[in-house]
């Protein structure tokens, strides 16, 4: 909040919502580390929906299995849903190997999102890549190479994603 709320202020405050990280370096606005269930890192892209829930994407970069390294109990890259009001985030869904999960919208209604899944399989060396060992058999699953996609989203009662 920019002081005496002119954009243009030199001075301005501001408070921490979350700070990414396992149990324990991550800190939640209410001082809580985060749940196993909801823990991230290098958090890439955020969207605030019609109803002030936050849709974060992770990019850790181009990872594949074995996922070791600093960034290793995190898996591969995730969108969640976080609630400002409450504090509350939930892991909304996890990507393919060596992805990054980037872009989301959903209808007006919000009863359908779509969210993008980018370079699957992007962590495949040239050498394996020329020998078909892609990293990565999204979407198909049956060998071909991995593509980027487009998910479209809905819940099975037709309500709002995230709600």
């Amino acid at each position: 909040m920019e002081a005496g709320g002119d954009h243009t202020a030199p001075r301005f405050e501001w408070e921490l919502f979350v700070i990414a990280g396992d149990a324990k370096n991550s800190v939640t606005f209410a001082g809580d580390a985060l749940p196993d269930t909801a823990m991230f890192a290098c958090p890439d892209g955020i969207w605030c929906d019609p109803d002030s829930r936050l849709w974060i994407q992770t990019d850790m970069g181009d990872r594949g299995a074995p996922f070791d390294g600093p960034l290793g109990t995190f898996g591969t890259n995730q969108m969640l849903a976080a609630d400002p009001a409450t504090g509350e985030i939930r892991r909304f869904l996890t990507g393919p190997q060596g992805q990054e999960i980037t872009g989301v919208i959903t209808t007006p209604d919000q009863t359908t999102m779509f969210v993008n899944v980018q370079h699957p399989g992007g962590h495949t060396s040239a050498e394996d890549f020329a020998a078909g060992r892609f990293g990565s058999a999204f979407p198909h699953y049956d060998g071909s190479i991995p593509l980027s996609a487009t998910l479209v989203i809905w819940r099975e009662d037709g309500g709002k994603i995230g709600a």
